[in-house]
């Protein structure tokens, strides 16, 4: 099978989905890999690279996308001016696609791939299971957004982050409030724990206080009905505008306290819920700053603006969409590790095969066939359930993850 790797064309994408050690590996396992000129170039692999590791590489990215078996992309298929259309509409038919699709809310992508026939496997989708770890691309990049929004935060601080003994006095500490402590969140802890900042944490799911503790934060609890907070795949389930009012007027000292605040609470397939009202940001300290994590959908904080700074009283406010791609070597191997595992668990005996019955397969896959088959998907789209139904995949034993960050 013929695996094509095409040039991101979204724009500050700067990753690529297979890097030239993931290629090679893929080529010892009888696959062939083809790779669009200048496709790694921003993440640090230039064409020779890749000739190197065994692929080939392809100028063309009209012929790179009509002859490919199997596409590997970081961005949900968009207009590609190279090739000469839009990249949903070059794949020949019943080819696969394996992407970050954004299949919860771009339903007239998911119509076009299943009527052209397209097996499309949505990487945000691969369940949190232990089975399926090294395939959740989601996580590899919640790891990266929660690390960078850190040093974001530290740059953008009119303030040092340790406390130091001068001789000019004592700084006391900066001190961080991250919310949402899934993956993002506990790597947003962790990165501001080492650059020495007192680091306190707040999740919906009281479970997770082992978690935020163990990594030297404290856990600000607030007396609130958590019991439905998540679903089963460990992710965080949308609350009632009851329960988010009361949330905010327990949050709001403690917002006041801080001075960076880093939010991360996403609900996949739902706008972002606001978390940070404009009367809390005008209670912070002239000077503290908000790094809000869910900015794509809507942002936690009401004053976010997405891939844009705003500044209200003092108190800066980033909103960054896709921070994994300001770090484009690290987040292209983590990236590509998951792709190349995914794709080890589709290709048997040389072929690709689709195992409904398998958690992992019908957690991901979306369209194949023709026919929406994802079950989830299908009833946000207003589908019938198809008959038998995909197994729902069972829930993983310590997921650590509520949300995802920026894919």
């Amino acid at each position: 099978m013929k695996i094509a790797v095409p040039l991101e064309t979204q724009p500050g994408e700067n990753r690529v989905a297979l890097i030239p050690e993931s290629c090679a590996k893929l080529i010892k396992a009888g696959l062939e890999v083809v790779v669009q000129s200048g496709a790694g170039v921003a993440s640090a692999h230039d064409d020779e690279s890749y000739r190197s590791a065994g692929a080939t590489v392809e100028s063309d990215a009209r012929k790179l996308f009509s002859e490919a078996d199997i596409v590997v992309k970081a961005t949900k298929p968009g207009q590609n001016d190279a090739a000469g259309g839009n990249e949903a509409d070059l794949l020949k038919e019943g080819a696969v696609l394996v992407t970050f699709l954004d299949p919860l809310i771009d339903f007239d992508l998911v119509r076009k791939l299943a009527e052209r026939k397209i097996t499309a496997v949505s990487m945000e989708l691969v369940p949190r299971i232990t089975r399926a770890q090294s395939m959740d691309a989601l996580s590899s990049m919640a790891n990266i957004a929660g690390y960078k929004a850190v040093l974001i935060a530290a740059d953008t601080l009119p303030r040092m982050c340790p406390m130091m003994m001068t001789a000019a006095g004592t700084i006391a500490p900066a001190r961080f409030f991250v919310i949402g402590a899934g993956v993002a969140g506990l790597q947003a802890i962790a990165t501001a724990k080492r650059l020495g900042a007192i680091v306190s944490g707040y999740d919906v799911r009281p479970a997770v206080k082992e978690q935020v503790e163990s990594l030297g934060a404290k856990f600000v609890e607030m007396d609130l009905d958590t019991k439905a907070a998540e679903d089963k795949g460990g992710y965080a389930k949308e609350m009632g505008e009851d329960f988010i009012r009361k949330q905010r007027e327990m949050m709001a000292r403690v917002v006041a306290e801080n001075d960076a605040v880093i939010t991360t609470a996403a609900i996949p397939g739902k706008k972002s819920p606001v978390l940070i009202t404009a009367d809390m940001v005008r209670g912070m300290k002239p000077g503290s700053v908000i790094i809000d994590l869910a900015a794509e959908r809507g942002g936690n904080c009401e004053l976010t603006k997405c891939d844009e700074t705003v500044v209200e009283n003092g108190v800066t406010i980033i909103g960054p969409s896709n921070l994994p791609s300001t770090i484009a070597v690290h987040a292209s191997q983590m990236y590509a590790r998951n792709i190349q595992t995914l794709l080890n668990h589709f290709v048997k005996d040389g072929a690709w095969k689709v195992d409904m019955s398998d958690e992992i397969t019908s957690g991901c896959v979306v369209t194949h066939g023709g026919e929406v088959t994802h079950a989830r998907v299908r009833d946000l789209m207003g589908l019938p359930a198809l008959n038998p139904p995909a197994k729902e995949p069972e829930p993983a034993a310590a997921s650590g993850a509520a949300e995802g960050g920026n894919g």
